[in-house]
């Protein structure tokens, strides 16, 4: 019996891995039962300023370079300026500089931060 359920362990924690991502999204099925939607914490907790600045930095250079990526790749490919891409890298940039601003009136303050921020992903 001991071999059985020993043989069993990478199948449970198999089940318990799957529950916990489980738990951490929300899925709208359609009848067809495939997923049209889902939501995920992307970041979730409470923060130090520093930590704050670092992870939300972090994240909006990312995007910066990708859309600055996906511009230039267009125009080496195309001939043209992504005007979408270029126009999205100016919203992040503004959004940088107004998030930096609020962690460094946080900071003055000595508060902590809770950032929050979902992703929602949806089948079109």
């Amino acid at each position: 019996m001991q071999i059985y359920e020993s043989s069993l362990q990478p199948l449970y924690r198999l089940i318990n891995y799957n529950n916990a991502i489980m738990e951490n999204s929300e899925l709208e099925l359609k009848k067809s039962n495939i997923a049209t939607q889902a939501n995920y914490d992307l970041i979730k907790g409470d923060f130090t300023t520093e930590e704050s600045q670092e992870i939300l930095s972090y994240l909006i250079n990312k995007k910066i370079n990708f859309h600055q990526l996906k511009s230039f790749s267009t125009e080496i490919r195309f001939g043209e300026v992504d005007t979408k891409s270029s126009k999205r890298c100016e919203e992040l940039i503004e959004s940088k500089a107004s998030i930096s601003k609020f962690i460094q009136s946080a900071k003055e303050q000595g508060k902590t931060l809770r950032i929050k921020s979902t992703v929602t992903i949806e089948a079109i």
